[in-house]
């Protein structure tokens, strides 16, 4: 631990190791190494003046990164890129003039970024996949255990524990499927030219823009991907990093929405996120369980939220062809925003796999107010035994008022039963009430949609990626 200068949280203590690299000072150097090889190999390929023995030195020598050296040359001439190519040549001394032939920095930079991007959003939907196995585990665990529903955070007609597992299930499906999406669509920029025009490259191939266009597509192909950017300026547009980012923030919503819940459900006491053996709640008060976990999630969701801003202001103020008041934001904000995703789904791996559910306390808290839900079904019920239903409706509405008077105003239990079997308009016995207050009547469908949604929707998601199931994630604190 360095504790002379400033290091990010999200390196000491949120992000993973795998996200961490994908936005290291390795990969990025590497990967513009990687592309230079791929621009020589196609360049000669098409006939330019660049040999199998340069191409095969540049490609021994993709790790050989001299970095004090690039350091020391970038002080120099001020330019990251050009410090870079006068590095890799001096370890590639018989390919150091074919290095960076006919591309400007953009080249590497930017096909770079998108390279990282994709390779970022892939980690990404391998640890949503584990967050969505192990919540549709727990929902079918749950499906049909009767719970309090709260619109408006007031208790609502009743749902299962199952049932509103998937609705955290379902907003994750939703940003599943637009991350597979963003993945999909993911393009290089390619071998653009200073200003998007390939004039450099038209001028190499003396005119023949059928080279031009199978260079890009040889560079596409060797990196991966199935095409380029049909046209841009110096950059791809930085609507891209938008559209990413917002992914990002779409999951940090998803995420921000369960851990507000679990926290106000571990306030009720019905359930919690997990709790280790020695693991301390509060520095002054030994009994605490506090939801740190949760807490967490909603934290680093806020930040990638409010983070997400940073591409869309880069784009809209890019001019023309180009400006260079994206670099700096951009490199600090979508690295970041990944890396904030990241933590999120690392907390969410192990929160979901060790959710604790207490069913007395739900039960207990649901009969506390399955007597007013259930005010209707007691009314028809003591109609069929010949009552007026007008009489009826309004009986059971006062006694329901004294009932609610009673909970609120005089912190006593709610006796609207009893209130009802004492009154004999209503001419109830009490096996007739409790055949009423069964919670598993009040619940609808809860169960089958849960089954339904969990076969039909979120299977067949877990199916197409069986490797990325049992994803483990370690927190640092």
């Amino acid at each position: 631990m360095n504790t002379n200068s400033y290091e990010s949280p999200f390196c000491t203590r949120y992000a993973s190791k795998e996200m961490q690299y994908i936005f290291s000072a390795d990969k990025k150097f590497t990967t513009w190494r990687r592309l230079w090889v791929a621009l020589a190999r196609a360049e000669m390929k098409l006939g330019l003046p660049v040999t199998e023995e340069q191409v095969t030195e540049l490609e021994a020598n993709i790790e050989n990164i001299d970095y004090e050296c690039a350091a020391e040359r970038e002080k120099q001439v001020r330019h990251d890129v050009m410090a870079h190519v006068y590095t890799y040549g001096k370890c590639c001394p018989k390919a150091a003039g074919i290095i960076h032939l006919g591309a400007t920095s953009c080249y590497v930079g930017d096909n770079t970024d998108v390279i990282i991007m994709r390779e970022g959003l892939t980690l990404i939907r391998k640890k949503m996949v584990t967050v969505i196995a192990q919540l549709s585990d727990f929902a079918m665990k749950w499906k049909d255990e009767p719970a309090l529903a709260y619109t408006h955070l007031q208790p609502a007609q009743l749902t299962t524990v199952g049932k509103r597992a998937s609705l955290w299930i379902n907003e994750l499906l939703m940003d599943m499927e637009e991350l597979e999406f963003r993945i999909k669509s993911l393009k290089l920029l390619g071998s653009k030219g200073t200003t998007g025009t390939q004039a450099s490259f038209k001028e190499l191939f003396h005119g023949d823009s059928s080279k031009v266009k199978e260079l890009e597509r040889l560079i596409a192909e060797e990196m991966g991907f199935e095409g380029v950017v049909p046209v841009s300026g110096q950059t791809y547009s930085r609507k891209a990093d938008t559209m990413v980012l917002n992914t990002l923030s779409n999951i940090a919503q998803s995420a921000m929405k369960f851990a507000n819940d679990l926290r106000i459900l571990q306030n009720f006491k019905e359930m919690e996120e997990p709790f280790e053996k020695n693991q301390i709640g509060s520095s002054a008060m030994p009994y605490k369980r506090n939801p740190m976990r949760c807490e967490r999630i909603t934290a680093l969701a806020r930040y990638l939220m409010i983070d997400s801003l940073n591409p869309a202001f880069t784009a809209g103020t890019q001019w023309f062809e180009r400006t260079l008041d994206d670099s700096a934001n951009k490199r600090i904000s979508v690295a970041e925003g990944f890396l904030a995703c990241d933590a999120i789904l690392n907390i969410l791996i192990n929160v979901t796999l060790g959710l604790v559910v207490y069913p007395k306390i739900i039960r207990r808290r649901v009969m506390a107010e399955l007597p007013f839900m259930a005010s209707e079904n007691i009314m028809m019920d003591a109609v069929e035994k010949g009552g007026d239903r007008q009489q009826l409706h309004e009986r059971i509405r006062e006694h329901s008022m004294a009932a609610g008077k009673r909970v609120k105003e005089d912190g006593l239990d709610n006796d609207l039963i009893e209130r009802i079997l004492a009154d004999d308009m209503f001419g109830l016995r009490r096996e007739d009430i409790e055949n009423i207050l069964v919670p598993e009547n009040y619940t609808g469908r809860s169960g089958e949609q849960v089954e339904e949604f969990i076969s039909e929707y979120v299977r067949p998601l877990l199916e197409k990626y069986p490797d990325c199931v049992g994803e483990q994630a370690e927190l640092s604190v």
